[in-house]
């Protein structure tokens, strides 16, 4: 483990305070404004940010470490801190000139997003004029800043085939949050809910094209040869899902421990002295360390080659997804394992085992997370098959 920012220590001295605050969190539906608050002096959200703009311009490697050591603790914190935290790569590989609006006078300006494209954009003079309604906004409530995915349509209404995808990026007065949209059952306080925006003006330097982003045009073009922004934004993107989801289950993990360290079995006595529970507690910690292992020297293994060679094959950027949803899988099987022989007791709300629990299994939900159309792609591409660009890009 390294730590060459200070992240992991600090995560770990505000650990308590972030643990005990997670249940107020879902309570919220959102992060507590003191949550968000440590969050900013952690400067998790800082890690992907340009030094230029008070950012620590770290290795992917060591923002994902910090998402999931953040997991740990408080799982809203780890999935915001893994969504809203990815999109300073991206930031960073735009115009200066956005770089300087969003991290000119702020540099822990957080910025949301859903990237789907939800809304709708018409040309405009110097830009396009935005609408839509978009779900799933993590972290909203703390961001001054938006990336928006929407179709570029015609005068007509409609979409070009294929579709012209776009990413607007826009101030918090330029959309309105929806406070009552995320009432769910897993990552409650993450605050993930909808926004609507309403023909807002967005300027041509606060547009990134989908295709461009994905591809590397804009990383080759405003961050040439730097391999912290070189890699594939998939693959990046798709970490920083996994990052999290695995985070949460290493916590579902961690909690279901301590549960079992004091456990008294109504017929066999001491929970550590029964030899099915300590099969599964085996079988959990073993896989949960290989999870995080096996992600963590992925993605090192892939900047390395990024240095090495300029770029990465589409095999490879495949094997990466392949092994982000294999590793958020088994991390999250891991954290079954436990709490199938923890009892009835565990599923009292108020124990954090559950919750953890839950969260884990809301986090496999993302889409970056499903993981059989990831292993299809990638077992054609070993064979040979052909795949389409969009999958070997992702």
């Amino acid at each position: 483990m390294s730590d060459p920012h200070g992240v992991l220590a600090r995560i770990d001295e505000a650990g308590e305070y972030l643990a005990a605050h997670a249940e107020e969190a879902d309570e919220l539906g959102r992060l507590p404004d003191e949550t968000a608050a440590r969050m900013r002096e952690i400067g998790i959200i800082r890690l992907g940010q340009p030094r230029e703009f008070g950012g620590y311009e770290a290795h992917p490697a060591d923002f994902y470490e910090a998402v999931m050591r953040l997991g740990l603790y408080s799982p809203p914190a780890a999935w915001v801190a893994g969504v809203v935290g990815i999109h300073p790569y991206e930031i960073a590989t735009g115009e200066r000139k956005l770089q300087e609006e969003i991290w000119g006078d702020d540099p822990d300006t957080w910025t949301c997003s859903p990237y789907a494209p939800m809304g709708t954009a018409r040309k405009a003079d110097g830009g396009y004029v935005l609408s839509g309604k978009w779900s799933f906004s993590t972290g909203t409530n703390h961001s001054n800043w938006a990336i928006l995915g929407a179709m570029v349509v015609g005068e007509d209404g409609k979409p070009s085939n294929p579709p012209d995808v776009r990413h607007f990026i826009i101030p918090r007065a330029d959309w309105t949050i929806v406070e009552d949209s995320w009432q769910v059952i897993g990552l409650k306080g993450s605050g993930s809910k909808d926004i609507v925006v309403s023909d807002a003006f967005v300027p041509e330097y606060r547009i990134h094209d989908h295709m461009q982003v994905v591809q590397g045009v804009l990383a080759r073009k405003n961050q040439p040869g730097n391999p912290v922004y070189g890699l594939s934004w998939g693959m990046l993107f798709g970490g920083a899902i996994a990052a999290a989801a695995i985070g949460i289950a290493d916590g579902a993990v961690n909690e279901a421990l301590n549960y079992t360290r004091n456990r008294v079995l109504s017929r066999s006595g001491r929970a550590t002295s029964n030899p099915h529970q300590m099969v599964a507690v085996g079988e959990a910690t073993a896989d949960i360390e290989a999870s995080k292992v096996h992600f963590l020297d992925d993605i090192r293994r892939c900047y390395d080659t990024f240095v090495a060679k300029g770029s990465l094959t589409e095999i490879e950027r495949l094997q990466s997804r392949r092994t982000q949803v294999r590793a958020a899988q088994r991390a999250v099987e891991a954290a079954d394992q436990l709490f199938k022989q923890a009892g009835g007791t565990a599923l009292q709300l108020g124990l954090p085992q559950q919750r953890f629990w839950r969260d884990s299994h809301a986090g496999l939900a993302h889409l970056c997370n499903v993981a059989e159309p990831v292993y299809e792609t990638y077992g054609r591409a070993f064979f040979g098959e052909p795949v389409t660009p969009v999958e070997a890009i992702y």
